[in-house]
């Protein structure tokens, strides 16, 4: 089952059948209930985390003792590579938001692996880019916006994320609380949920449940991004 799993990961979708038997030989499965502390910031980075169920939020506290959430991650996501790869301590928090299942390698069954497989080490690279220009655009929203536009680029961001796409549509399932929305923002519970009545109001979203959802996904980005 995690070979299945392993395909939907970024950095494996290239290796061929016969490495991921041998990667899959490397996992470990670790469960955790929702709201645990799963990477505490400043541990020792020794192992690297694949979410095969639920999400985790990435998160840092602020000297004002501030929770500031830095991205939620979903299924076939990674993380834990950094201090993995550079050896030194963890430069975050990770927190399961659901009943998370992770797959779990030690860092020096990733390190070989990365040594022998060149595919594997240009599609973390890949990764590592992608999620720099993400942030780099997430503190430009932040320094610049107004809170619409900080809410905004927040739901794109999430969308793109954790989002599923379904009949051209796209859908934040589950989607997190305004608290937890607020602290990826930069702002308050209750500019969230006025932000995004007035989204829901002007046709850009709707809520569903404990869903929002995108009718025309590409529409709501060229009006923010």
């Amino acid at each position: 089952m995690a070979e299945t799993v392993l395909k939907s990961v970024s950095i494996f979708s290239e290796v061929d059948d016969a490495t991921l038997s041998s990667i899959e030989l490397q996992l470990t499965i670790k469960r955790y209930r929702k709201n645990n502390l799963i990477i505490f910031e400043d541990d020792r980075g020794l192992n690297l985390f694949i979410i095969n169920k639920g999400r985790v939020k990435i998160s840092r506290i602020s000297e004002e003792g501030g929770e500031v959430i830095l991205a939620i991650l979903g299924e076939g996501e990674f993380f834990g590579e950094i201090s993995v790869i550079d050896g030194l301590s963890r430069s975050a928090t990770v927190t399961s938001l659901d009943e998370v299942e992770l797959l779990v390698m030690k860092r020096e069954h990733f390190l070989e692996i990365l040594q022998k497989n060149p595919q594997v080490s240009f599609a973390l690279l890949k990764e590592l880019t992608g999620r720099i220009r993400k942030s780099d655009h997430q503190i430009k929203s932040l320094c610049l916006r107004n809170a619409r536009g900080r809410v905004a680029t927040t739901l794109i961001r999430l969308a793109e994320d954790i989002g599923k796409v379904k009949d051209g549509k796209v859908t934040i399932p589950e989607l997190p609380l305004q608290r937890d929305l607020a602290n990826i923002a930069g702002t308050s519970r209750e500019t969230i949920s006025r932000v995004i009545a007035t989204l829901e109001d002007e046709g850009f979203c709707r809520k569903k449940d404990d869903a929002l959802v995108f009718d025309d996904f590409e529409r709501f980005k060229r009006e923010f991004v």
